[in-house]
């Protein structure tokens, strides 16, 4: 079987003008299972026709055609995609997840894709000031940094509530269930270009509050991860990035 392998690996490698091993050979044969939460836009949602879109995805496919791997892409619930990657349901989450020592304990991660901050949002002349949170109630998605944060620094202070998906967040700011939302600023921001956003403002700097946005994957799993890193490096090189970056905000994020 070694033999046959090598063999198509010699072939394929003499019609592109390079020399392949075999193991390099069965890198470009292999499916990479992608867990992705489809419940944040602009990065991950689900279309009028069911289909999986966003930032997310398209990162996701142009890794995975650098890396000559067919991307099969596993729908989760964003507070049990690091359990699901640990039991094998996938091999990597693409899924704007942030780099942090809390969550490196856990799992390995490649280098960043995107940057972000975390920011809070309210209501446009409603009053919200960060820096005076006594009393306010204040929201955040469960299991981010944004939440560890608000439990570390504003309980007892604020009344703090924690929301499964950034839809019912956002719903619940919009319903004035909270007075404020803190989380990531460029989910907001696409959120704030909305018609149900235009009432809504920033309030506050950013936070920076991890080492960047990257793909997280188990740590035994070292080989996944390099091959991944030296897609991104691909990517960012050749134009791939920035076309998608395009498709999404005005503005790099890189």
């Amino acid at each position: 079987m070694m033999y046959r392998v090598l063999l198509i690996a010699l072939f394929l490698a003499v019609l592109g003008g390079a020399v392949l091993t075999a193991t390099e050979f069965a890198e470009t044969a292999s499916k990479v299972r992608i867990g992705v939460d489809a419940g944040y836009p602009p990065f991950s949602r689900i279309d009028d026709e069911g289909r999986l879109k966003g930032f997310d995805v398209d990162i996701a496919l142009a890794l995975c055609a650098r890396m000559k791997a067919v991307c099969e892409f596993v729908r989760h619930d964003w507070e049990y995609l690091i359990p699901g990657l640990r039991a094998g349901k996938f091999d990597a989450i693409v899924s704007s997840m942030s780099i942090t020592e809390k969550r490196r304990r856990l799992v390995a991660f490649t280098e960043r894709y995107y940057s972000n901050v975390v920011r809070f949002v309210a209501r446009k002349g409603g009053g919200f000031d960060p820096s005076a949170p006594a009393g306010r109630t204040i929201g955040a998605s469960r299991a981010t940094i944004a939440s560890d944060w608000l439990e570390e620094n504003l309980a007892g202070i604020a009344d703090i509530r924690l929301f499964s998906t950034q839809e019912a967040l956002l719903s619940a700011l919009a319903g004035g269930r909270v007075d404020a939302v803190f989380g990531d600023g460029l989910g907001f921001w696409n959120w704030l270009q909305s018609p149900e956003g235009e009432r809504f403002e920033f309030v506050g700097e950013g936070y920076r509050l991890d080492e960047g946005i990257g793909i997280a994957v188990r740590k035994e799993d070292e080989t996944l991860r390099r091959r991944l890193n030296r897609a991104l490096e691909g990517i960012l090189s050749d134009g791939a990035y920035e076309r998608i970056n395009a498709l999404y905000f005005p503005f790099s994020i890189y």
